[in-house]
């Protein structure tokens, strides 16, 4: 799957060259930049999502009123991003990119119910979650109005390649048996999904240099194994939204 995305998007980017009927006016740009991602709420997380699993547990057995849930901040995940993106400008008013970026992210947790009771010399149960993220997008942009020396909106869209990796390492606690234990269990894949995308450019004395402002949206979740891999669900979703600042060079 992975080779034949990569021999899509070198097709496009090579018919979109050949297409051009004169070089002069095709115009790249590049751009580099850092940002904020903020991964998709618990309520529109995709079905069967490990953090929504990992906060809903059932009753412990035999322990009526007390879970094995985690007790973790979801907003814990927004995080940092770094970006760079290559822009092959097809006409004035349309351009494709293709860029890469980097998130990642550790939030801590415990064990809401189970640990005062199981250790009270040492009561906190905790493990950290980490969600790593490197997407590779193709995007198509509109720019309706404008120049490159203006003030130019954009709206866009394409799709993410994306890396990703979760971990959950730390100690444990088998329901069953309240027995506690160290351990990770890590998750590590590919995944693809859409991307939605608005923004502007603001010109730096011509129309060489600029700053741009982009909110971008992206769906898509990984598979982590379940239960045979030791997670309660058996996706990771990686969707939610960005803001991305960035300086941009044409040439």
């Amino acid at each position: 799957m992975i080779r034949s995305l990569v021999r899509t998007i070198s097709l496009v980017f090579a018919a979109m060259v050949i297409a051009t009927p004169a070089p002069a006016q095709v115009v790249q740009s590049l751009q580099l930049g850092v940002g904020g991602f903020f991964p998709r709420n618990l309520d529109s997380r995709v079905t069967g999502d490990v953090w929504v699993a990992d906060l809903n547990q059932p009753d412990v057995v035999g322990f009526p009123g007390t879970t094995a849930s985690l007790l973790f901040d979801p907003d814990s995940f927004h995080g940092w991003t770094i970006f760079g993106e290559w822009n092959l400008g097809i006409t004035p008013r349309f351009e494709l990119g293709t860029g890469a970026s980097f998130y990642s992210r550790t939030a801590h947790s415990r064990y809401r119910d189970l640990e005062h009771g199981l250790r009270p010399s040492h009561p906190d149960i905790e493990q950290n979650l980490s969600l790593r993220i490197t997407p590779i997008s193709v995007v198509g942009r509109f720019l309706p109005f404008g120049r490159p020396s203006d003030f130019q909106p954009y709206v866009g869209g394409g799709f993410s390649l994306m890396n990703f990796r979760y971990t959950e390492t730390g100690e444990f606690v088998d329901p069953e048996t309240l027995e506690v234990f160290g351990d990770q269990y890590k998750a590590t894949g590919w995944a693809v999904g859409p991307i939605i995308l608005a923004g502007v450019r603001i010109p730096i004395k011509g129309d060489i240099y600029g700053l741009t402002f982009e909110g971008r949206y992206q769906w898509g979740s990984g598979d982590t194994g379940g239960a045979a891999a030791g997670f309660l669900g058996d996706k990771i979703d990686l969707g939610g939204g960005a803001l991305n600042f960035g300086f941009l060079v044409r040439f």
